[in-house]
């Protein structure tokens, strides 16, 4: 067998494992969800909830077990730098959307990538409460529930579906006012990223810190469906850094991602 083929077929058992095991944390979820969960404030006020606790135990589990050479970066897991040694390192939010999840809302959702070099090579993006199954790896496309998805091809921002904060675009620091748009807001940053993947939204914009388990799976997963995503500024993400945070985030069908690159690409966001 040739080195690529062997680096498909590997690529292929790792993504087909990563399927089982976020499959399996869904039905964790669901136990919980709309259930009286315990819930308590963590590092930085965020919210986290047993769930999380229990859905991260499983995935590392599942994961970090089964493939004893990979690194690990989850959101509920301390920081492992040797991941940075890692040719391979699991990026893994349990449940994105905590809030949303506490709350009995069903915009939350499991993430899973495995990225390799900075990129994501293959993802998996489950809501249990919708029944929304997303997934991809590189070079063959992104699927939602078996069929195959696309960005959308909205080329104009006005009267667009936008995923994102809607205060944002009241800020009185834009120097042009934003047209007329359908937000939607979501908790669950990947679900945002993920509805543009499949066309439900037209765009998605971040101009505040979010860290590698927000982004990194839905991140492969528009790309593979066709768009494009990038810091605001236009800058590739890059996965698995020794901090591994990014200052905002830009996601699109190509024809409108230049017309939102355009209005949004000369802010200057604190450091």
């Amino acid at each position: 067998m040739s080195a690529a083929a062997a680096d498909t077929a590997a690529l292929a058992a790792d993504h087909a494992l990563a399927v089982a095991a976020v499959r399996h944390a869904g039905d964790i979820a669901l136990g919980y969800f709309r259930n009286d969960v315990r819930q308590w404030r963590k590092h930085g006020d965020s919210l986290v909830t047993e769930a999380d606790i229990a859905v991260n135990d499983h995935l590392h589990r599942a994961l970090a077990v089964a493939r004893p050479g990979y690194g690990w970066l989850s959101e509920e897991t301390e920081d492992d730098r040797s991941r940075l040694l890692r040719p391979r390192v699991w990026v893994v939010d349990p449940i994105d959307g905590t809030r949303a999840f506490a709350a009995g809302t069903p915009h939350f959702c499991i993430s899973v990538a495995l990225v390799e070099a900075g990129r994501p090579r293959c993802a998996v993006l489950f809501n249990p409460a919708s029944g929304e199954f997303f997934e991809a790896t590189a070079g063959s496309g992104a699927r939602c529930n078996g069929r195959p998805i696309r960005v959308s091809a909205r080329e104009t921002l006005a009267g667009c579906r936008m995923a994102a904060y809607a205060p944002m675009f009241k800020h009185p620091a834009w120097r042009q006012p934003w047209p007329e748009m359908e937000v939607l807001q979501r908790d669950s940053v990947a679900y945002r990223l993920a509805l543009v993947a499949c066309g439900e939204a037209d765009a998605a914009l971040g101009l505040n810190t979010k860290n590698d388990w927000d982004l990194a799976a839905a991140d492969l997963i528009v790309q593979e469906a066709g768009g494009i995503v990038s810091a605001h500024d236009g800058a590739p993400l890059v996965y698995n850094r020794v901090v591994p945070r990014h200052r905002s985030f830009l996601a699109a069908g190509p024809r409108l991602y230049d017309a939102l690159f355009t209005r949004v690409s000369q802010v200057k966001l604190r450091a």
